[in-house]
């Protein structure tokens, strides 16, 4: 278990080093993405990077019989395209769009201390606990 907590701290780490030096924790950058006036393409770089990191470790991942940590692979069940998924979804996009965040760039956010990011995050979480009330209910 310790093991776990220390990867996925150094992998997180990684993950908001990159998005602050690809400038991803900046709003402005994210809405130039989006806005078609003035279009970045910075984020869709980033993106495909993503991607293209994801899909070689996926792939040599899988070549594995366990994870490194030990225990099984874990992979959603559900496949399918419905309701739930598709209001979360929207409403991803538009708290995105209007906040220019995404809630791992906010996160790696907080350490700036900006107040627009404190707000953000805090929504995030109230929004969060919310849903989990409505889920559970």
């Amino acid at each position: 278990m310790r093991n776990q907590i220390v990867i996925a701290f150094v992998v997180g780490l990684i993950f908001s080093l990159g998005l602050a030096v690809s400038g991803m924790t900046r709003p402005q950058n994210i809405i130039a993405f989006l806005d078609v006036q003035h279009w970045s393409p910075a984020l869709a770089l980033v993106m495909a990077g993503a991607v293209t990191v994801f899909s070689i470790g996926m792939r040599l991942a899988l070549r594995r019989s366990q994870p490194i940590t030990g225990g099984r692979f874990e992979f959603p069940g559900r496949r399918e395209i419905d309701l739930r998924l598709v209001a979360g979804a929207v409403m991803f996009g538009v708290g995105w769009g209007v906040g220019g965040f995404c809630p791992g760039p906010a996160l790696a956010s907080l350490a700036v201390g900006n107040s627009e990011v404190i707000v953000f995050v805090a929504t995030m979480f109230a929004g969060m606990i919310a849903c989990q009330k409505l889920v559970s209910d």
